[in-house]
């Protein structure tokens, strides 16, 4: 099923506005010349920073010589790219729709994380936790605010048509969970209530792996159904904070395939499902 987003859609029109410019065979600043616009307009649109208004699009698809069904298919992503997702809600949460708005839109997510539990598995006390150690200094009311935020995306997992989440923790995350036993155990049953949904994988990386292809650090690789749609990996700058700032977003052809073979080598290294789910039974049971 195709999942759409105004995030995602602002993506793709970035993405096909900037492939009719170079079939033209204009440059930026020549766009933004016949536009009488700043260069830094048109380049925040290709690449999907801001939203472009139908009539920027229009205007843009008439310098490039597009047809008119064409034109029309662009204006109408335009109109989506222009709509607010639930996520909207959480203007006064920095950073949001970025990344929650591409999650919302992708059909496959594939995560690596060495430090914490990933926010989609996190229950109410870890999340809070996570948090208040990040940002120690945060105000109550805003740190539920995340919370809440936090708790709201998980139900991805649950939808009638939910993502496939694919998992790799360190085993270090699960010794790392929180000093009060009553959060600790809660988390590792969520993670087992969890892994036992038919969309969701995960795995747990043994210190026995040794030194291993994840040592740099954690990232998610965000697929769509669409070709038109190319994956993203996501680079966290914080832990577990998907949307933290200075976060990097990567595209490329080059980085996709890099960090794909890395996560297929995370998962190699790790321990199968049903060895996974035991490692982390056993924990919860030492609590």
């Amino acid at each position: 099923m195709t999942r759409r987003s105004p995030t995602a859609r602002r993506r793709r029109l970035g993405i096909e506005l900037r492939r009719l410019r170079e079939a033209a065979d204009l440059t930026i600043d020549q766009v933004a010349e016949a536009l009488e616009c700043s260069d830094s307009k048109v380049s925040r649109i290709e690449t999907g920073r801001v939203s472009a208004t139908p009539r920027d699009v229009r205007d843009m698809l008439a310098l490039y010589q597009v047809d008119d069904e064409q034109r029309d298919a662009l204006v109408q992503i335009a109109r989506e790219a222009r709509q607010k997702g639930w996520w909207h809600e959480y203007f006064d949460v920095p950073f949001v729709p970025a990344y929650v708005g591409l999650e919302v839109a992708a059909v496959s997510v594939r995560i690596y994380e060495p430090l914490v539990v990933p926010g989609l598995l996190q229950t109410v006390g870890y999340a809070r936790v996570v948090l208040r150690s990040v940002f120690p200094k945060l105000p109550a009311d805003e740190l539920e605010r995340r919370v809440e935020l936090r708790m709201a995306r998980q139900s991805l997992l649950t939808q009638d048509d939910p993502m496939a989440l694919w998992v790799v923790l360190d085993e270090a995350v699960l010794h790392r969970l929180v000093s009060e036993r009553v959060v600790a155990r809660e988390q590792l049953d969520r993670l087992t209530d969890v892994a036992a949904l038919p969309s969701v994988t995960l795995q747990v990386l043994p210190f026995a792996a040794g030194v291993h292809a994840g040592v740099d650090g954690p990232f998610t690789i965000l697929g769509f159904d669409e070709p038109a749609d190319p994956d993203v990996v996501h680079l966290e700058h914080a832990a577990g904070l998907e949307y933290a700032a200075g976060a990097l977003f990567l595209e490329s052809t080059e980085e996709l395939k890099r960090f794909a073979l890395l996560f297929d080598q995370l998962c190699g290294a790790a321990l199968d499902p049903g060895a996974s789910a035991d490692f982390i039974a056993a924990l919860a049971k030492e609590l």
